[in-house]
């Protein structure tokens, strides 16, 4: 059984669109719904062995994908990989630049080097896949880009360095909205909050893995998000539905930010997920 988007089934027939990190978590979640979609989904990581796996699993769902592995950190990486799917695709539709990660950790105890390297991972890397995907196709063609950064409006303890680049990223997103308008080209981010993922697994720390498991208490739904709910969003900003929409930023965060000392949010069960990915894993920390 492919995936049950809410979409129609032709939406992106004959598009080509990159997925950055969509071997795992959130980014294979939209892989699988932009190919059953009708879309060619290039995957990109920098690890084969999980974008084969999605790769197979797409093409196993009636979909096509192929896959590029590529540090997107490093310059010339990025550009060359860009020239050789433009090379083969001919143009570039979509992008979502979702890869990304971060590490547990107070800012007093965390260096430079760890620093930089998640605002690499998560700024720079979505700026130069940008860069290069509109330099090479989209100036010319015109097309969409979507940003995955995070709920950070209130600050993002234990996760400075990530919170950092994501909030930057979101001003990445409405400048080259900005920049890029009059070449056709929408830019518009998603942030999503605590979503069940299989990220939620690679925090090896006990005590932040304990508040892991708590945090759906934080928002007004009483639940985590499912990786379908962030997909759905970023396919519609993807759309044509969308396409008086640019430099925009949708919080996927069950209303969070909302949370208020004056109106206590009693526990409910009111909110039901939305979970059309049959592929979905629930993540080891939430089982139990």
């Amino acid at each position: 059984m492919p995936y049950q988007s809410i979409f129609r089934p032709d939406l992106f027939a004959g598009q080509s669109i990159i997925v950055t990190g969509g071997g795992t978590g959130i980014g294979r979640c939209i892989a699988h719904e932009l190919a059953a979609l009708g879309a060619y989904i290039v995957l990109m990581g920098r690890r084969a062995e999980p974008l084969q796996t999605v790769a197979a699993e797409i093409q196993e769902d009636g979909g096509r994908a192929g896959w590029e592995t590529v540090d997107i950190r490093d310059e010339q990486a990025v550009t060359d990989t860009v020239a050789r799917v433009v090379d083969v695709r001919g143009q570039i539709h979509g992008l979502v630049n979702n890869a990304g990660g971060q590490f547990s950790l107070p800012i007093e105890q965390m260096n430079q080097k760890g620093f930089e390297t998640v605002v690499r991972t998560n700024l720079v890397g979505g700026f130069l896949m940008s860069r290069e995907v509109f330099k090479q196709s989209m100036k010319q063609h015109g097309g969409s880009i979507v940003n995955i950064t995070a709920d950070f409006q209130r600050g993002m303890p234990m996760m400075s360095h990530s919170g950092a680049a994501r909030a930057a990223m979101d001003n990445f997103t409405k400048t080259a909205a900005i920049e890029w308008a009059s070449h056709g080209v929408r830019v518009n981010a998603v942030g999503p909050g605590f979503i069940a993922s299989s990220g939620y697994d690679t925090y090896g720390d006990d005590e932040f893995r304990h508040t892991i498991a708590k945090l759906r208490e934080w928002t007004l739904l009483k639940r985590d998000g499912t990786e379908a709910e962030v997909s759905s969003a970023v396919t519609f900003l993807l759309s044509d539905g969308a396409a008086y929409i640019t430099g925009v930023s949708i919080p996927v965060d069950g209303g969070a930010p909302l949370i208020s000392v004056m109106m206590p949010n009693a526990p409910h069960d009111r909110s039901k997920p939305f979970n059309p990915f049959h592929r979905s894993v629930t993540p080891a920390i939430l089982k139990g």
